[in-house]
């Protein structure tokens, strides 16, 4: 609730909204991209459940903070691997600014940065967290290539 003026009726108008199920919730989001072409696409609030949580596509999704040096670190990293993918047609390589965005899914904890996960297509609430391997080109595309659903490239021809 975001009220101009508060008092005992915009509430009761609230409440009743509420009730009859006619609100929207309000979604911190930073401005949709004109632009979304790159290797890595970027995802705001508003786009959250439009990228990520698309049935026809599995997701590889970094939450950072732009202050965090690891995230920092991980940048140059995390476009080549958007690079390496970007002709695969069901896999999308997601990055997402979890200081300025909220994430609409509760599935997708967000305790530090970069926090990573692999949303598989048909199994968009059971995402997969990146966890215990180096975050580089290598480490990351092997993360990619076990959980993917569908590539069009085989494990050999890497």
């Amino acid at each position: 609730m975001e009220p101009e003026e508060f008092d005992s009726d915009v509430l009761r108008q609230f409440v009743l909204a509420f009730k009859k199920g006619k609100l929207k919730p309000i979604v911190k989001s930073q401005p949709v991209p004109k632009n979304n072409k790159g290797p890595v696409k970027v995802v705001v609030g508003k786009t959250f459940d439009t990228i990520v949580m698309d049935p026809k596509n599995d997701v590889l999704i970094e939450f950072y903070a732009p202050w965090c040096g690891h995230c920092k670190k991980l940048e140059p990293v995390y476009i080549e691997l958007g690079k390496k993918y970007k002709n695969e047609k069901n896999l999308v390589i997601a990055k997402m600014d979890a200081t300025a965005n909220d994430v609409t899914s509760d599935r997708y904890k967000v305790e530090g940065f970069p926090t990573i996960y692999f949303a598989p297509r048909d199994k968009k609430n059971n995402p997969i967290k990146f966890e215990g391997g180096d975050r580089d080109l290598e480490h990351l595309s092997k993360f990619i290539e076990e959980h993917a659903t569908k590539l069009s490239r085989t494990k050999e021809e890497l």
